[in-house]
């Protein structure tokens, strides 16, 4: 779709050239849709180049604003600058020295000589645009976060390669072979769907405690590998693929490994690619189960470092913000790419 027919899209009216009450409405609700969906994201954005203080500021700000600071002549640090309202009306721009109660020493940063009291309703912060970098530098420099995102990236392509590969096998096996009890095989994978994961937190937890797997990422990429909502996806999907194409391939002489690996994957393309971004949003944000069996910092995931900012008495959000940031990036980017397959896979394979 080209620009001229994205425009042409956009301008589209019902009543032709004169709007129409029902243009007027479905703009109005796709505005509130996109406000809705994109607004906490923005913020989210925004809020992660603002300083601590300006984290905590009320009303809160959508752009990252910091307070201006000058240095005056008989003081070691700059001083905050505010705009004053003096009792005569006018208006004079003065630096903090010092806050008591409900009244501000404040001094002339030209003439630093007399010190001014005045009543704090009667003030405003001078504030400018100002992007504060070091919420992304630090944490990665200080923090370990180059580790923790690599460990992520690694469990993240690990377990979704093992995942597409036993499920679209598994999925090739209950859809092209017919065998006695084919349909209870698949009511029963379908059926584990219903078992909440907290009951097997602790059955998984033994298994992985006996294989030596603790403390290490196989435990995070393992467990997870096999999920009935992938082999149901491929299931669904590989059944619409032609009959024909595999008796003659099999009259071809062709293993059944060559039609797996040579006919069935290739054709399944779509929805193999939408179970690749739900593998990818499910191991990327998962965060109780490598909590529970990954305990060293060394071996940490981006989602368990993000809980390292959460002391007992205070959050570093400045921290958080940023970084949960740079954890949105791989999946947007993952679901840019691979988004056009999502609809033809879901369509396909007959799920809601």
């Amino acid at each position: 779709m080209n620009d001229r027919s994205v425009t042409r899209f956009l301008t589209v009216r019902r009543g032709g050239a004169s709007m129409h009450w029902t243009d007027v409405f479905s703009y109005i609700y796709l505005a509130l849709g996109v406000a809705l969906m994109f607004g906490p994201v923005v913020w989210l954005a925004l809020s992660s180049f603002k300083t601590p203080a300006g984290l905590q500021e009320f009303p809160p700000t959508l752009l990252p604003l910091g307070q201006i600071e000058r240095q005056v002549e008989g003081y070691d640090d700059p001083l905050p600058m505010f705009e004053v309202t003096m009792e005569d009306g006018s208006v004079r721009e003065l630096a903090q020295v010092r806050r008591i109660g409900i009244i501000a020493q404040m001094v002339d940063p030209d003439d630093p000589g007399e010190t001014i009291k005045v009543p704090i309703a009667n003030r405003e912060p001078i504030r400018e645009f100002r992007v504060a970098w070091e919420n992304y530098t630090k944490p990665l420099e200080r923090f370990n976060f180059l580790t923790y995102l690599n460990n992520s990236v690694i469990v993240t392509t690990a377990a979704t390669l093992v995942t597409l590969l036993i499920n679209s096998m598994a999925a090739f096996g209950l859809a092209i072979y017919e065998f006695r009890g084919r349909s209870a095989v698949m009511l029963f994978v379908i059926g584990t769907l219903m078992i909440p994961i907290t009951i097997i937190l602790v059955p998984a937890y033994l298994v992985v405690t006996q294989l030596g797997m603790v403390n290490s990422l196989w435990a995070v990429i393992l467990p997870g590998a096999a999920t009935p909502t992938g082999v149901f996806l491929l299931r669904q999907y590989m059944l619409t693929i032609p009959r024909d194409l595999i008796e003659a391939a099999r009259m071809d002489k062709a293993s059944e490994w060559s039609i797996y690996w040579r006919i069935v994957l290739p054709l399944s393309l779509p929805a193999i690619a939408v179970l690749a971004i739900f593998s990818v949003m499910w191991r990327w944000n998962d965060f109780l189960w490598p909590l529970i069996v990954l305990n060293r910092s060394e071996v940490y995931t981006l989602q368990i470092g993000l809980n390292a900012f959460q002391g007992e008495l205070d959050v570093q959000w400045h921290y958080v913000l940023a970084m949960t940031v740079v954890a949105l990036i791989p999946v947007t980017l993952v679901f840019a790419f691979l988004q056009r397959f999502i609809t033809t896979g879901i369509a396909s394979s007959g799920m809601k």
